[in-house]
């Protein structure tokens, strides 16, 4: 074995142990255990606390004396409160307990997303199935930026909900004896990173969109596409994310045995 060869053995094997603390994360994405959407009339919503409802441009939660504490930041709320969670940011976190009720807005729409460390979603994650690593899926590319960015709107899994990602440019190289093309997002500053999906999506990997992050471009654009890392996204382990689908742009025509496969086709979860 080279020294290079010895050198990507225990980046990868850095970057998988990178990714099992990921998902292991007592509050992360598989301690969800509910999405509640909510409309105009107050509600309860599964066991938590308060009677929850929302207008165009807040949440609101009314919170009796006798139930347990919602806290936000650290305050603790009372009578009925207002919440303001941004489009598409991450959503506002209200304590109750080792719980947090995470409220989100997508769309326009307002949610409630309840992460419990106790979850048995969880409690029962082994580890991510992934396709052993192989030379031929790391391949050298090349960005080319857009003069303007551009904003490329995909669906989610959840119907009827949008992604507006900023487009930064498109990375072009050779795979499987073709020249191939898929649109980047992000920026040469924070991070470039493709959403794609190819044969093997809802086969052996996540149907609606995996995610690799690039390295960053050298001065005439060169950059290294490493398949080998493609990532699922939150929505490949619960069913409580609002994930994009990959922009038709970016739908590989061939397999890409490579990356992480569908960690709830296997055995993991």
């Amino acid at each position: 074995m080279t020294a290079i060869e010895t050198t990507y053995d225990q980046q990868w094997a850095a970057f998988r142990t990178e990714r099992a603390a990921w998902a292991r994360q007592p509050l992360g994405w598989l301690s969800l255990t509910g999405l509640h959407w909510l409309g105009a009339d107050p509600e309860t919503v599964d066991g938590l606390p308060g009677r929850w409802h929302a207008d165009s441009e807040n949440v609101y939660v009314t919170v009796d004396s006798d139930q347990p504490e919602l806290s936000l930041d650290g305050v603790a709320l009372s009578g009925e409160a207002a919440i303001t969670p941004g489009e598409g940011a991450p959503g506002l976190q209200i304590h109750t307990g080792d719980r947090i009720i995470e409220v989100i807005r997508r769309t326009g729409q307002f949610a409630l997303r309840v992460h419990d460390p106790a979850a048995p979603t969880l409690a029962a994650f082994t580890e991510i199935p992934v396709y052993e690593p192989r030379q031929r899926w790391i391949v050298t590319g090349y960005f080319e930026p857009f003069a303007q960015t551009r904003v490329v709107t995909t669906g989610a899994v959840v119907e009827g909900l949008e992604h507006h990602h900023t487009a930064t440019g498109t990375v072009t190289f050779d795979l499987d004896g073709e020249r191939r093309e898929l649109v980047v997002f992000g920026s040469e500053a924070l991070g470039l990173h493709v959403l794609f999906t190819d044969a093997t999506s809802g086969v052996t990997t996540y149907g609606g969109a995996r995610r690799l992050d690039l390295s960053r471009p050298a001065a005439d654009g060169s950059l290294l596409l490493d398949f080998n890392r493609a990532v699922n996204l939150p929505c490949a382990f619960t069913d409580y994310a609002t994930c994009p689908i990959a922009p038709a742009e970016n739908r590989l025509p061939l397999a890409v045995e490579a990356g992480e496969q569908d960690p709830r086709r296997g055995r993991s979860l």
